[in-house]
């Protein structure tokens, strides 16, 4: 197998993943005239800002100015399942998120989108996890895990109630 990605890649995506989301939820709150709304859009967009943040110190600490470093396994499970993930095109780095918000999309279409999107860094977050080699790597991401699970969480409720069906 060829070497598709470097740990500082995988690490590159992560931090993407959650400038997209924090980009996507401002353009969201921009375009919502529902004040509650709002203020979580722009609750999701820092904590992904802080994600963001946590992705790159991780980066820095595991990787540093070393793209091959001893603990990547590129033969390893969760490296070629990362690969068959972003080869999928789950996460098209090149695309501007907001770009969707562009049409006139309605409050339940955009938390959709959102869910959508939620549940999918989840999954890529999770075979991530499996490469950190630290205990102290797999808990950052495991927390990240975490909050955006509530993120999911947040955003269901929310389409429940703006659907009529809470």
């Amino acid at each position: 197998m060829s070497i598709l990605f470097t740990p500082g890649e995988i690490f590159d995506i992560a931090i993407e993943i959650e400038r997209n989301g924090a980009a996507f939820y401002r353009k969201a709150a921009a375009n919502t005239s529902d004040s509650a709304v709002r203020r979580e859009l722009i609750e999701l967009a820092a904590m992904e800002d802080g994600h963001e943040v946590t992705f790159s110190e991780l980066k820095r600490d595991l990787v540093g100015d070393e793209e091959q470093v001893a603990w990547f396994d590129v033969e390893c499970d969760a490296v070629i399942y990362l690969q068959n993930f972003a080869d999928g095109q789950v996460f098209d780095l090149t695309k501007d998120p907001g770009a969707f918000l562009a049409a006139t999309a309605s409050l339940p279409e955009t938390l959709r989108f959102a869910l959508d999107h939620e549940r999918d860094s989840v999954v890529f977050f999770l075979g991530m996890k499996e490469l950190m080699p630290a205990a102290d790597g797999r808990s950052k991401v495991d927390s990240i895990i975490k909050q955006e699970m509530g993120h999911i969480t947040l955003l269901g409720r929310r389409l429940l109630q703006v659907s009529g069906r809470e």
